[in-house]
């Protein structure tokens, strides 16, 4: 493509990346795929001659279009964009992302805004599930300030509710794909699950760390990533993902009793680098796995009692709460969580 593109580049939680209207892609997915890896400099761990961010928390892209689904507003598309593989990946959901996908919509006249606050919902094609976010809309225009604080974001912004709906099961078919809370692979005690993110859970000292250390010094942790890395690739099948060599999917969580009065400590791996933080709908999982009995989780977790439970997952960088709500067998049936997104800048990228 000789001639710019029209793209938004927004903030959604704790991720960075480009919105794009599906119509302003190609169509082609090889040609689309190709041009998304021009836009953010991939492959190059700088990405020096593009737009991302050389993480790949900031090397993400949201796809919207106006959906033709009964009761949902618009569809949502997310690729991750590799840094250093020619690799475009839509194996997984982004909860992060998905947070400035609302007012994206707004501001691409998807949806209508109205006076105080519009609810979008919005199908996540990754994963084939409905989330509704709720954007501060005054005076029916988006507003991004505000006094909302996430962990993982420096200052304040406009709060973007995000409600999951069906989350269990997205990718792998069921909350646990083998039917079991615990599994022993490498020898190691796993949960295998996805509630809108497939996970591999398992105790930190199971693995040789105490699930508190930085993120550099768990990147520099080169014995511990290949440890967790032949547990990722033995699992893929088990999770009906089949070969996860080339997939971003599933995500390493390794967890920890809570030290600041939270939940649970988490230490994620995505997959092959430690996440600044956590991801939106992987700390549903883990949180998820919390609630079940017997997993390596729960041995660790401190869970409030009630069927409504404020679960806090403490991370690198700080907290992530989510609210799930559970039926009387003690199923989660909705997850909420509070995020933030501010829009960076409207145009054209050439590539």
């Amino acid at each position: 493509m000789s001639d710019g593109t029209r793209v938004m580049w927004m903030r959604g939680g704790t991720s960075k990346g480009g919105y794009f209207l599906k119509d302003d892609l190609p169509t082609d997915i090889a040609a689309r795929d190709a041009f998304l890896l021009r836009v953010m400099g991939s492959p190059d761990e700088r990405q020096i001659d593009g737009m991302g961010g050389a993480d790949p928390l900031t090397s993400k892209v949201a796809v919207v279009s106006k959906s033709a689904r009964e009761g949902v507003d618009v569809d949502y598309l997310f690729l991750q964009v590799f840094v250093d593989k020619p690799l475009v990946s839509d194996s997984q959901n982004c909860g992060n992302i998905l947070a400035g996908v609302g007012p994206f919509a707004i501001e691409r006249g998807l949806v209508s805004a109205q006076d105080g606050e519009t609810r979008v919902t919005i199908f996540m094609e990754n994963t084939g599930q409905i989330a509704v976010a709720t954007v501060r809309t005054p005076g029916g225009i988006v507003r991004y300030t505000g006094d909302a604080r996430i962990d993982g974001v420096p200052g304040t912004a406009a709060p973007v509710p995000l409600a999951f709906r069906d989350t269990a099961g997205s990718s792998c078919g069921a909350l646990l794909p083998t039917g079991n809370a615990v599994d022993i692979v490498n020898g190691v005690p796993v949960t295998l699950i996805d509630n809108g993110m497939p996970c591999v859970v398992m105790k930190a000292v199971d693995v040789g760390v105490t699930g508190y250390e930085s993120r550099d010094d768990l990147d520099a942790d080169v014995d511990l990533k290949t440890r967790i890395e032949a547990i990722r690739l033995a699992v893929g099948a088990r999770m009906n993902l089949g070969d996860v060599t080339e997939k971003s999917v599933p995500k390493m969580m390794l967890v920890a009793p809570p030290r600041h009065g939270g939940s649970v400590t988490v230490r994620s791996f995505i997959p092959h680098r430690a996440h600044a933080s956590i991801g939106v709908l992987g700390a549903v999982s883990v949180a998820t796995a919390c609630l079940i009995a017997g997993s390596p989780a729960a041995e660790v977790a401190a869970v409030p009692p009630g069927h409504r439970k404020t679960m806090s997952v403490e991370h690198p960088t700080g907290e992530t709460t989510c609210v799930m709500e559970l039926d009387d067998a003690g199923n989660v049936t909705s997850a909420a969580m509070l995020r933030t997104a501010r829009k960076l800048m409207d145009g054209e990228i050439f590539a």
